[in-house]
C-alpha cells in the first residue's frame, strides 16, 4: 500500500504582504550633512577629481623641470653657452620655465574652480 504524498497547497503571490515605502527625493547636500553612504560617494567623487588635477599638474612641472637637466646632459655645451652675458640654464629657467609654471598655475586654478562649481551644481540639484 503506497501513502499519498503530503504536498503542500500551491498558493498564488500577486504583491508582498508588506507595504512597500516610496523612494522619497533627498537633495545631495542633507546626503553630506548627515554623513550617509551616498554623501560618501559624492565626496569621494570630488576628492578624485581634485587629486586627478593635482596629479597632471605635478607630472606636468616634473618633467618641465626635469627637462632641463636632460638638456643639459644630453648637449653639454649649452653648460657653458651664454646668451648676452646671461648663462642658457637661467635663461630657459626665466624664459621658458616660469612663465609656463605660471600659465599652468592659472590653468589649475580654473579648473578647480570648476570642478567645485560642478559638484555645487550637483548640491544644488542643477
Amino acid at each position: 500500500m503506497s501513502q499519498p504524498s503530503s504536498t503542500p497547497k500551491r498558493v498564488r503571490v500577486t504583491r508582498s504582504r508588506r507595504v512597500s515605502q516610496r523612494a522619497s527625493w533627498r537633495p545631495v547636500a542633507a546626503e553630506l550633512d548627515e554623513q550617509t553612504g551616498v554623501g560618501d560617494v559624492y565626496l569621494e567623487g570630488l576628492m578624485r577629481a581634485q587629486f586627478r588635477l593635482s596629479v597632471l599638474v605635478l607630472i606636468l612641472l616634473v618633467v618641465g623641470l626635469g627637462g632641463l637637466p636632460v638638456l643639459l646632459i644630453v648637449f653639454p655645451t649649452t653648460r657653458s653657452l651664454t646668451v648676452i652675458g646671461v648663462p642658457f640654464p637661467w635663461l630657459v629657467l626665466a624664459i621658458a620655465f616660469y612663465p609656463t609654471m605660471w600659465l599652468l598655475a592659472r590653468w589649475y586654478a580654473a579648473q578647480s574652480a570648476r570642478v567645485e562649481r560642478q559638484f555645487r551644481d550637483v548640491l544644488s540639484g542643477r
